[in-house]
């Protein structure tokens, strides 16, 4: 594919960068005139928050803290004070459309914008266009991911069969029948109704296009479905801040969206990493309905240097690598990443440092491996006393060259054998 969504996609970098960073006030506008991030933000100029670095120095709210505000106000309002829209009774200024809940419970709102997700991007980059039949396998009960696709969908043009999930061979019979061009759903299903179609003898020869998301879509899977004549692109995204990233025809890592300011930190923190390093993806969303500001979605990924083959622009991220929250427990203590991260920052000798775990549980060990190039004397036991200090269990230091750990994001590496 040779063309574009819209001209965002094809922008100067410089000129890409300046407009999120000129975004950036007026979101922190929107994010402080909502009572919790009035309270998390309390002191912030939003006018000075105009760069990548202000924006560094704010604190990441993580989804663990977004839940625990619901409950604690759920008496008053369900979405924890962060949301400027809702309903009357619970003194929205904006009405919102629909809202959704997430395991935890964790409850959504969705404004009224077209295609408030944003996800049209993506499945104009997984080839879907005006006049397609998208057959729709998310779910449209509790959950956001079926709502997302389908304004996405009718953002490009497109007419959706909303499938949702389960009841297969009915699915299978609406594909049959309506032949739709496309599919959007899990890849796991696709493959599920696939294998049901051979078994039934149903033939899907209209389905040549996919969007498949939440969860993994590993190389064989793709080709497997290739080899059927489906061409599927994954997209990523969560209820929280609607679509983050999207795969293109280069198949080169994900493209970010144009409404997101993304970072890249380090695990139980918000320092962000070099270019190219594993960390958490923090998402900064443009929607001053949901205003969410440096939001840690726990997942991990690395930013790709240079632009996209297709002619995009945007920045590029691996995909998903795994989840930032490695928390370990520990002799009876949990230790965190973010305790790790203040044994490092009390020793400026310290590059990255990963805290390895082995042994069984119940009689367990703990090594701090740390990057350094300088060692000078009495480094390791002073890192130790720090770790101590900082965890309140002892363990060990073993001091390595830059260079030696793996860039995988891993802060704690848990290595118990359980049984």
């Amino acid at each position: 594919m040779t063309d574009f969504y819209d001209a965002l996609e094809t922008r100067d970098p410089g000129q890409r960068e300046e407009a999120l960073m000129a975004a950036l006030p007026a979101q922190l506008r929107a994010a402080l005139a909502t009572p919790a991030f009035a309270e998390l933000l309390a002191g912030v100029d939003a006018g000075a928050v105009a760069s990548r670095g202000a924006l560094a120095q704010l604190p990441v709210t993580r989804k663990s803290e977004l839940l625990a505000r619901q409950q604690a106000q759920r008496a008053h309002t369900p979405f924890g004070g962060f949301s400027a829209i809702g309903w009357r009774t619970v003194g929205a200024l904006r009405p919102a459309r629909r809202v959704f809940q997430s395991p935890g419970p964790i409850y959504e709102p969705e404004g009224p914008a077209v295609d408030y997700w944003r996800f049209g991007r993506a499945l104009f980059a997984a080839g879907l266009r005006a006049g397609d039949l998208v057959h729709n396998s998310f779910s449209y009960h509790l959950t956001p991911a079926g709502s997302m696709m389908e304004g996405g969908a009718h953002a490009i043009g497109c007419t959706v069969f909303p499938g949702g999930v389960g009841n297969t061979e009915l699915q299978l019979q609406a594909m049959a029948e309506l032949r739709p061009d496309a599919y959007a759903g899990t890849p796991s299903f696709l493959r599920i109704a696939l294998e049901k179609a051979d078994e039934q003898g149903l033939a899907l020869p209209s389905l040549r296009k996919a969007s498949v998301g939440g969860e993994a879509f590993p190389p064989a899977l793709r080709d497997l479905l290739r080899a059927r004549g489906i061409e599927a692109y994954q997209s990523y995204g969560t209820a929280d801040v609607g679509l983050v990233a999207y795969e293109t025809a280069a198949r080169e890592g994900l493209v970010l969206d144009e409404g997101v300011i993304v970072e890249i930190v380090r695990p139980g923190t918000g320092t962000p990493v070099p270019d190219g390093e594993v960390g958490e993806v923090v998402v900064t969303v443009l929607n001053p309905d949901y205003p969410l500001v440096r939001f840690g979605t726990g997942d991990l990924s690395a930013l790709l240097p240079g632009p996209c083959p297709t002619g995009r622009t945007a920045p590029r991220i691996r995909g998903w690598m795994g989840r930032a929250d490695q928390t370990a427990k520990v002799r009876g203590m949990f230790v965190h990443p973010g305790q790790v991260a203040e044994v490092v920052r009390r020793h400026a000798e310290i590059g990255r440092a990963r805290l390895v775990v082995e042994g069984e549980l119940a009689n367990d060990r703990m090594t701090l491996h740390v990057e350094c190039a300088a060692q000078p004397e009495g480094l390791g036991a002073a890192v130790a006393q720090s770790l101590r200090d900082v965890t309140k269990l002892r363990g060990d230091v073993l001091l390595v060259a830059p260079g030696s750990l793996a860039n995988d994001g891993k802060v704690i590496e848990d290595l118990r054998r359980i049984g």
